[in-house]
């Protein structure tokens, strides 16, 4: 019998209990122990939103909802595995085991939908060297930053955010911010993620320019240069600006609730800016939403050997 083709979804990973954090924090750090002041800034982190990220239940019912999706267009036809870039099951670990089953074909996805090689890029070139030494065919689907079922999803819960704020709202774009050196380099990771908010901007009926920007989020704690606006310069410039009265953030960079939108948005932006007189919100991000899983599975459907 022919086996299934194997959907490699394929995600960050968060620790599952507080005394992994250290190791997790190692490893995303790629190898280098956080100091104790480093360490104890991220458990904060974590305790401020309950003791840990809801992110691994939000990725295992995402994975849940596209074998869903798939089942209805193809029965039989598809099985979806996880692969972490920081926790177990790791992407090699994943695909060193349908190996050992015998599989042969795999399409990888990244609950990402704008291509940098230093974040989607990554995922895929270790997924497809592991394919290699497994014995696994690999197709990727690289990216969907222009899917119009995610853009139709954003433009609604923009929408929908707006209707509760005041007037003279600002909605802000913002995704993780990289290093600067990454799009000196040629990345087209800010070009991605500009051309996903001018498309939501369109379908919501936005202002160009004065009624939306883009922005980052969630740099990295290193001397060098990361990708801006910060939201929190973002802030201090519309708090100043004659008649501004709030801001929506819309994460479009990011596809389930996590410490960087529980913490960094939901915690932090909103108190820098209610502290400045902003009224401040932040859209729902997509989650397990079945449209645009649905969507996600056509997408794999078409890289289908």
């Amino acid at each position: 019998m022919t086996k299934p083709t194997a959907v490699l979804l394929m995600a960050y990973g968060t620790p599952g209990r507080a005394g992994d954090i250290e190791a997790y924090y190692t490893d995303i750090r790629r190898g280098r122990p956080p100091t104790a002041e480093q360490l104890a800034g991220l458990v904060a982190r974590y305790e401020a939103i309950g003791g840990l990220s809801p992110l691994t239940a939000r990725t295992e019912a995402q994975c849940t909802a596209l074998q869903r999706a798939l089942e209805e267009r193809a029965p039989g036809g598809f099985e979806v595995v996880l692969g972490y870039k920081h926790v177990a099951p790791r992407v090699e670990d994943t695909v060193a085991a349908l190996g050992a089953r015998g599989v042969r074909d795999a399409i990888g996805l990244v609950l990402a939908p704008h291509w940098s090689a230093a974040s989607v890029g990554e995922y895929h070139e270790r997924a497809a060297k592991a394919a290699a030494v497994a014995g696994v065919g690999y197709a990727a689907v690289e990216r969907w930053h222009l899917e119009p079922t995610y853009l139709d999803f954003q433009a609604a819960v923009v929408a929908e955010g707006l209707a509760a704020l005041p007037a003279n709202t600002k909605v802000l774009f913002t995704a993780h911010s990289l290093p600067s050196r990454v799009i000196a380099a040629g990345d087209p990771y800010a070009e991605l993620l500009r051309a996903s908010a001018e498309a939501v901007a369109r379908r919501a009926a936005l202002v160009p320019w004065g009624g939306w920007g883009v922005g980052y989020q969630s740099a990295g704690r290193t001397p060098e240069p990361w990708l801006g606006p910060d939201v929190r310069t973002v802030i201090e410039e519309l708090a100043a600006a004659p008649g501004a009265t709030g801001l929506l953030v819309c994460p479009l960079g990011f596809v389930a609730d996590h410490l960087e939108v529980l913490y960094d948005l939901d915690i932090e932006a909103r108190r820098h800016a209610e502290e400045r007189g902003l009224a401040f919100a932040r859209t729902p991000v997509v989650n397990d939403d079945p449209a645009v899983m649905a969507a996600l599975a056509d997408l794999v459907l078409e890289r289908r050997r």
